[in-house]
């Protein structure tokens, strides 16, 4: 009985002693058969070679080659050492849940509704933690695609189930007396700097002296990649002066009571317990981004202004204002309403 072996390359080569040769393998590029091409031993090595390929592809199969080559990729390595935390939590949720899927699924239309199932139950314990979960899953599928990996993502587009806002979360006058009263001097320092800069705390932790050349303050920042030239305001360039006296040059800006630099958890750790003695309740160290926005524009900054102090884009910039300004300030009103009368005595005038 003839059987028929798919993908058998077939290669004929000359010896040295001019005999032409026949050799055969399991597919072009292959592992060689040997034996009588149609015999028992010639198909049993076949086969061997095919379930032996099967089982080194099998890996590439399913979501867990994706998801470890994910991890592997510069596009993961270059993201900021928190950011790249967050989204490792959530790979491996991910990976106990969908490492098995096979890879060949992802084009069938259906399988979305899996993985939005999926967050849906995430949403019932934290709609904001299941919509970050979803971000990092269509990261990685997005990613997949572009390395041809996989030729479509069903995570496209997915929509927020989350809809905090902290456009309208700022710091009052009272809240900011409140924490510098109790705030440590390292503490109140990275309030300040934050004030008057409108930066991330990971952004600020990370400043060395080298940033700060006596009149402004330089960053690129590691969220967005924006590139910021802050001219120091005269209050917090006092601060800093003095915390630079005996300062290594290279050395970090902001560091804790010992002296040494601010990690993350540590940070976060000085923070909370300040503001609980200080009966700050709902408000975070990032609201005080916002917050110098609505400061920088009650000085009668430009949008633009605003924009270039803080790296934010205009259309966030609005968003704050919209949030915490324009709706507030009884200055504003006072303004426009003059306005309106004023115009329309002249018209009436006419």
């Amino acid at each position: 009985m003839r059987v028929l072996l798919k993908g058998i390359h077939t290669a004929t080569k000359r010896l040295a002693n001019g005999e032409r040769v026949t050799y055969h393998y399991a597919w072009r590029g292959g592992p060689r058969i040997e034996g009588e091409p149609g015999s028992a031993a010639f198909v049993a090595a076949y086969n061997a070679a095919i379930a032996a390929r099967k089982t080194e592809l099998a890996p590439r199969s399913t979501m867990s080659f994706l998801l470890d080559s994910y991890q592997d990729s510069q596009d993961f390595l270059k993201l900021a050492p928190r950011t790249r935390a967050d989204y490792a939590k959530h790979l491996v949720a991910i990976t106990a849940k969908f490492g098995t899927f096979p890879v060949k699924l992802l084009a069938d239309r259906r399988c979305r509704a899996d993985f939005l199932g999926w967050r849906d139950e995430l949403a019932k314990r934290s709609p904001r933690q299941a919509d970050y979960a979803w971000t990092v899953l269509a990261r990685v599928l997005s990613w997949s695609v572009e390395r041809g990996h996989i030729e479509t993502s069903p995570c496209t587009k997915g929509g927020r189930l989350y809809d905090g806002n902290r456009a309208e979360k700022v710091w009052k006058p009272e809240d900011e007396a409140a924490f510098l009263a109790t705030a440590s001097p390292p503490i109140a320092l990275a309030m300040m700097m934050a004030l008057w800069t409108g930066q991330r705390q990971g952004d600020l932790l990370a400043l060395t002296w080298f940033a700060y050349d006596g009149e402004t303050i330089r960053l690129r920042q590691s969220k967005t990649g924006v590139r910021v030239t802050i001219p120091v305001g005269g209050p917090l360039r006092a601060a800093l002066d003095a915390a630079r006296v005996g300062a290594a040059k290279d050395g970090r800006i902001l560091r804790n009571s010992a002296g040494e630099p601010w990690t993350a958890d540590g940070f976060r750790a000085s923070w909370g317990k300040t503001c609980k003695r200080a009966g700050i309740a709902g408000l975070t160290f990032h609201d005080l981004r916002g917050t110098a926005v609505t400061h920088l524009f009650a000085a009668q900054c430009t949008e633009a202004e605003v924009a270039t102090i803080t790296g934010h884009s205009l259309q966030d910039v609005q968003s704050i204002l919209d949030a915490n300004y324009f709706s507030r300030d009884i200055a504003l009103a006072r303004s426009g309403i003059a306005k309106l009368e004023a115009a329309r005595a002249e018209k009436s005038g006419l």
